[in-house]
This record gives C-alpha cells, sequence and structure tokens, in this order.
C-alpha cells in the first residue's frame, strides 16, 4: 500500500467499528486496520438464541477477512490491546506493536459483575459467541446429569436455572428457556417423567425491561409466568456460593446455572489518562467523537460518553442503533476533516427498540406507540433478519427461524466440548450426547 495513506486503526469489530469501515467504503486515500481478539463480526442481539441451541452460532457470524475480502484499502489483526500510546501514535497488542494516523476505539462492553468475585468465577456471561456455546454445553449436561444422578441430595439444583438481570437479554433468554423446555424435554428426556427445568428470573428493578414502555413491561411478565417463568423483582442477587444463588432479600436458589445478563461496562483502554473516563469507564468524547483532548483518537459506540447532543445530555443508551450512527457519521467526518470541509456533530436518531419473549410473543416501542403479540415478533424478525453480515446467512437463518418455530426441533441439541492437553498441546473435540 502507498505511503501517502493515512492509516486508520480501528479497535473492536462491533456494529460501530464495522459500520464505520463499511461507510469509509473503499475510499483511496485512506488504509484501514482492524484490530480484533477475535477473526469474526457477530450479531449481539440473537446471542440467546445460539446459546438455547435454537440457531447456529455461524448464523450470526461472518469472518472479518470475509466481509471485507473486496476492500483493498483493509486489513485484519488479530490480537488483544494492551496499551495505546498517544505519545507514539501507536497502540501495543499481544501480537504486536502498530503506528497509527487516527485511531478509533470500538472496544464496545464488558460484563459488569459488580465486584462480586463468586458469580464472576462461576456464572455465565452472554456477551460473545463463546458465552453462548458455553450456555449451551451447560443446559445440555445438566439434563444428563439430573437423569444420571438420581442419589444426589442437591439433584434439583441441575434443572433449576438462575437469570440474574430483567432486561431484554434476561426476558429473551428465560422465555426461550422456558419454552424449549415446554416442547423439547417432554419429547426427548423421558427419564424426566414429564419434570422441565424452573427458571428464577431475577431483577434488581422494580419491572422487566426497565428502559421500555409501560405496555412492554407488562406483556413480557404475563408472558414468562404463563410459561412458567418464576419472576422476583426489587431483589439483586448478592452472591453465588456452593451452588447457591443468594438474594439481598436473604432467600436462596440451589442451581448449578447462573446465567448473567445483570449489567456491563465499558472495555478498559490502557494509557489514556484516568481523567478521559467517566461513569461506567465510558471515555469521554466531543460533538465529533474525538477523544476528549485528541485530534486523532476518537470513540464511538458503547465505549463513549457524549453529552454534547441535546437529546440525550446524560449520555446515549448503550444500543446497537448509536453505534451504528456515530460509526458512520465519524467516517464522513474523517474525510471531511481532511478535505477541510465542515464536521457535523452527533444527534441520534431514535428508532426505538424492541425485544422477544417467546414464540410468537414480542413487545415493540417506537417513537410514537408501542405494540406487542404477533405482529410485534414478526416485525423483530424482520428487523433482525436484515442486519445479518452476509446474504447467505439471511437466507440460512430465516430457514432455521421457519423450522424451528413450527417444529421446535433445531437439530443443535450437541454437547460439543474442546479439550487442550497440557503435556503435547493436542486439541480434541469430544461430542457427547
Amino acid at each position: 500500500m502507498a505511503d501517502n495513506k493515512k492509516h486508520i486503526v480501528v479497535v473492536g469489530g462491533g456494529f460501530a467499528g464495522i459500520n464505520f469501515i463499511k461507510s469509509l467504503g473503499k475510499n483511496p486515500d485512506y488504509r484501514v486496520t482492524l484490530v480484533d481478539i477475535n477473526n469474526y463480526n457477530f450479531f449481539p442481539p440473537l446471542i440467546y438464541q445460539a446459546a438455547t441451541a435454537f440457531i447456529e452460532a455461524s448464523n450470526i457470524s461472518m469472518p472479518f477477512r470475509k466481509m471485507f475480502k473486496k476492500y483493498r484499502n483493509f486489513s485484519f489483526h488479530l490480537g488483544k490491546l494492551l496499551s495505546i500510546r498517544p505519545e507514539s501514535s501507536l497502540i501495543e497488542t499481544d501480537t504486536g506493536d502498530i503506528t497509527y494516523d487516527y485511531l478509533i476505539l470500538a472496544t464496545g462492553t464488558e460484563t459488569n459483575f459488580f465486584g462480586m468475585e463468586n458469580v464472576k468465577k462461576k456464572a455465565f456471561p452472554m456477551k460473545n459467541i463463546t458465552d453462548a456455546l458455553a450456555i449451551r454445553n451447560k443446559l445440555l449436561l445438566n439434563l444428563e446429569d439430573y437423569i444420571q444422578r438420581k442419589d444426589d441430595p442437591d439433584r434439583e439444583a441441575y434443572i433449576n436455572i438462575v437469570v440474574a438481570g430483567g432486561g431484554p437479554s434476561g426476558v429473551e433468554v428465560s422465555g426461550m428457556i422456558a419454552e424449549l423446555s415446554e416442547r423439547i424435554v417432554k419429547k426427548e428426556y423421558p427419564e424426566l417423567a414429564g419434570l422441565k427445568p424452573t427458571i428464577h428470573l431475577v431483577d434488581a428493578g422494580p419491572a422487566l425491561l426497565g428502559p421500555m414502555s409501560a405496555t412492554a413491561q407488562k406483556e413480557a411478565q404475563e408472558v414468562l409466568e404463563k410459561l412458567g417463568v418464576d419472576i422476583t423483582l426489587n431483589t439483586a442477587v448478592k452472591d453465588y456460593v456452593d451452588d447457591t444463588v443468594i438474594l439481598a432479600n436473604g432467600a436462596e436458589i440451589k442451581t448449578k446455572t447462573l446465567i448473567w445478563t445483570s449489567g456491563v461496562i465499558a472495555r478498559e483502554l490502557p494509557g489514556l489518562p484516568t481523567e478521559k473516563f467517566g461513569r461506567g469507564r465510558r471515555v469521554l468524547v466531543d460533538q465529533f467523537n474525538a477523544v476528549q483532548g485528541y485530534d486523532n483518537i476518537f470513540a464511538i459506540g458503547d465505549t463513549c460518553f457524549q453529552d454534547t447532543d441535546s437529546k440525550s445530555p446524560n449520555g446515549h443508551p448503550q444500543l446497537a442503533q448509536v453505534a451504528i450512527q456515530q460509526g458512520t457519521l465519524l467516517a464522513k467526518n474523517i474525510t471531511a476533516k481532511d478535505q477541510g470541509r465542515k464536521l457535523k456533530g452527533f444527534s441520534y436518531v431514535d428508532k426505538g427498540s424492541m425485544a422477544i419473549i417467546a414464540r410468537y410473543h414480542a413487545v415493540a416501542d417506537l417513537p410514537k406507540f408501542s405494540f406487542t403479540g404477533f405482529f410485534a415478533w414478526l416485525t423483530w424478525l424482520l428487523i433482525h433478519l436484515f442486519p445479518i453480515a452476509g446474504f447467505r446467512n439471511r437466507w440460512k437463518l430465516l430457514g432455521n427461524w421457519v423450522w424451528s418455530f413450527y417444529s421446535a426441533n433445531s437439530g443443535l441439541r450437541l454437547i460439543v466440548r474442546s479439550e487442550r492437553k497440557r503435556d503435547n498441546n493436542e486439541v480434541r473435540t469430544n461430542i457427547h450426547g
């Protein structure tokens, strides 16, 4: 690549980073290097469906190199960000150092365990593909263990599932597990004699789907309760000890599976001064998403805190639409900056929010009205289908959805585990079930 091209380094291949790169397009004035710890982009809104063996992880994922194979100014660097060195215009990764002309931080968030070390060590987060597959394995293994451990005094812990967090992710995974328990367990696990897992959904707030409308909150609670989900509100999880979830009200739930969807925090960005960060570890940016005090370092998406938007004076919600819109605008602004044109400040356009609860049940809050039920579910399906990376993935996903919702038999209930032997680094894959 020609030396006169400005080098843009993008750290993070989520909604913000990907849309920045796509919006910059194939501009010959730049070369772009994407840095990510994974070699693929995935679609977070559907992670819970992969976690419950409803869809294949490959349906919502695509390798970066394949995604940008037609971008001649694009390169990919597999690595983890270790430090930013602004004085040298350089970042350090665990696989080498990279210099930049512009640095775009789009690192997103990670699970927030609120300082609870036992929860951090033993709970199952649901933030990425690896997490989703771990949850899938655990849910399936628990059923097998329950069948085999007839004399275990804590046997019930295998079919008790606790979901911490009543936001969209918690509601969605609870509904999907309940739906599959109702329709799958009785067919494929005759040893359980009609028993099915008990799902406990716990939230510290007064209602499920806290940021959404009262209509959405009421619908979520009613549908989940009809599916048999045990809902506990106004109560936080305080600890997880000896396969026992301890709640703030003193109640205890024996379980082998705590799924944690209770909060997120921005990923660490070592090397930036501490005064550049606000609440939730989000980096402070101006109206153009430049990190305060720098003219060549920008932050977009969930990792940044921006209070210059009159419609969101307390910062934007950490939603996909914010990340997409910021990534798209920043690409245009960088081009304008280098061409001496006026930059445009970011202003979030709220397109509403949605959550699926169970089969044929969803909730949708649009800017002017809310609706629920089958039409909301159908709208949710269509809206989530089109952003999926890759034309082939969209049609595979649609086919899987139609068949799975109709038959309740996705055929994905495999327990797949990889084990690495320490003595000779041989990788062995076991398929159990």
